[in-house]
């Protein structure tokens, strides 16, 4: 199966609107919680239909590595899945929710964000992590069709490990550092970026 033909997990544009639209990240979970949990908020439609659809979200598991106030970053291989941020830098990690996601044990959302997050990287044994806010950027094709869920994952210990050889340049960095690359970085990493006190604070 091609990867247009994948179906993953959407929710309609509208009820965000409903529950307020906004550009960037929000700490405000308690107002739209219920539409990544709640599964009659929930559609899985065909990929390649949901990214030419601006009345569907994405949504995104966005995982941010952090260890010692230092961010976990790489580079997306020119292959990656998603061919618009190939060569960017990001400080994110994760996915989609697809179908095969829905299982007869726990959420699906949080079913496909671990299954995500297990096949690009080997974290270290003990490590936790928090869901802190949401991302959405209307100012691009691709954030248009997508809904970023931050997640702040605590690492114990430095050996975060690539498991998917289309993740280079892998490393842990300081802000400032990443702030030195911004020009390379995707929209979602540097709208984090912009936060990332806040975040390190809240995750």
């Amino acid at each position: 199966m091609g990867k247009e033909d994948e179906r993953i997990l959407v929710i309609e544009r509208r009820w965000i609107e409903e529950a307020g639209l906004f550009q960037g990240l929000t700490f405000d979970l308690d107002r739209y919680r219920a539409l990544i949990e709640n599964p009659a908020f929930h559609r899985f439609v065909r990929r390649g239909e949901a990214e030419r659809e601006a009345s569907y979200k994405q949504i995104i598991s966005y995982f941010l590595i952090v260890s010692g106030g230092r961010f976990w970053s790489y580079t997306r291989g020119r292959q990656s899945g998603e061919e618009r941020l190939a060569a960017k830098v990001s400080i994110g990690i994760g996915g989609h929710v697809n179908a095969e996601d829905v299982t007869l044990f726990g959420g699906v959302y949080e079913t496909a964000a671990r299954r995500e997050l297990e096949e690009e990287v080997a974290i270290p044994a003990g490590s936790t992590d928090r869901m802190v806010a949401l991302l959405n950027d209307d100012s691009n094709e691709v954030g248009r069709v997508h809904l970023g869920v931050v997640h702040v994952l605590r690492a114990a210990g430095e050996e975060v490990r690539k498991r998917e050889s289309k993740l280079t340049e892998t490393g842990f960095r300081t802000p400032a550092e990443l702030e030195a690359m911004r020009d390379r970085m995707e929209s979602w990493s540097r709208i984090c970026l912009d936060h990332w006190a806040e975040l390190l604070v809240r995750g």
